[in-house]
């Protein structure tokens, strides 16, 4: 179940009601005793006689730990159901973007076929930034008629990327660049190379108290936290109101 970006709020209607129905609230948490982001975010909605089941997802390269969580907490998650109770999987953002989520499920329906399931989609990051940055007085539609739109992480070298940017240009197609982070300090001379930085949307934290939206031209050529994501709209269509 998506629980959005990280303003409560932002919940859907069927996601709360999905938490208010549960006996147990499972999310995903880094290491054993951390606290987990979409349990933060889904906190208003959790009541204190539902039992939290905290599911350890490491943040590792190496397949192996990554896939041997993904079954412990598929097997996990279908006993509970298998005990007659009713279970929420908390996911930051949607179920189907670049969630952890989606690989229990895929381990659920491998491990555990008849285990019943139903997907709650929630609001993406980039989705909540365009949104954001519009209400605050910078329309930043993410994509318009004809448009195409490119959401993925951002690429780990400046070849790549120049690539991308080419292709994008081309082809009339908005970028969102997630996992933004550490790369900042070479993405941006690249953007600036190519005059993009003014019309180019930074966005770090949405949906938090500390949620920061700006030009990327304000942000300084410095290693940025791993939720920053980037906005970069290279032209415009000839109609416009």
């Amino acid at each position: 179940m998506g629980v959005g970006p990280g303003d409560p709020s932002l919940l859907t209607v069927a996601a709360v009601r999905a938490i208010q129905a549960a006996a147990v609230v499972a999310y995903p948490v880094a290491r054993e005793g951390a606290d987990g982001m979409a349990a933060a975010i889904a906190a208003p909605w959790i009541g204190a006689a539902q039992r939290r089941l905290p599911l350890v997802f490491p943040m590792v390269a190496e397949a192996e730990p990554r896939i041997a969580a993904w079954h412990a907490a598929a097997d996990a998650l279908a006993a509970e159901v298998a005990s007659g109770r009713a279970v929420v999987l908390l996911c930051e953002g949607d179920v189907s973007l670049f969630a952890s989520s989606a690989y229990v499920l895929l381990a659920l329906r491998q491990r555990h076929p008849a285990c019943p399931l139903r997907l709650i989609p929630g609001v993406p990051a980039v989705c909540a930034a365009a949104a954001a940055a519009s209400g605050a007085g910078t329309p930043w539609p993410l994509a318009l008629q004809g448009e195409g739109l490119w959401i993925g992480p951002t690429p780990d070298t400046e070849a790549q990327l120049g690539a991308l940017l080419e292709q994008a240009a081309a082809s009339g197609t908005v970028l969102a660049l997630l996992k933004l982070g550490r790369r900042w300090s070479w993405v941006r001379p690249q953007l600036a190379a190519r005059g993009l930085l003014e019309g180019a949307l930074f966005a770090q934290r949405v949906g938090w108290p500390d949620q920061w939206l700006a030009p990327a031209a304000a942000v300084p050529a410095a290693e940025q936290p791993y939720f920053s994501l980037l906005l970069i709209r290279q032209a415009w269509p000839a109609v416009l109101p």
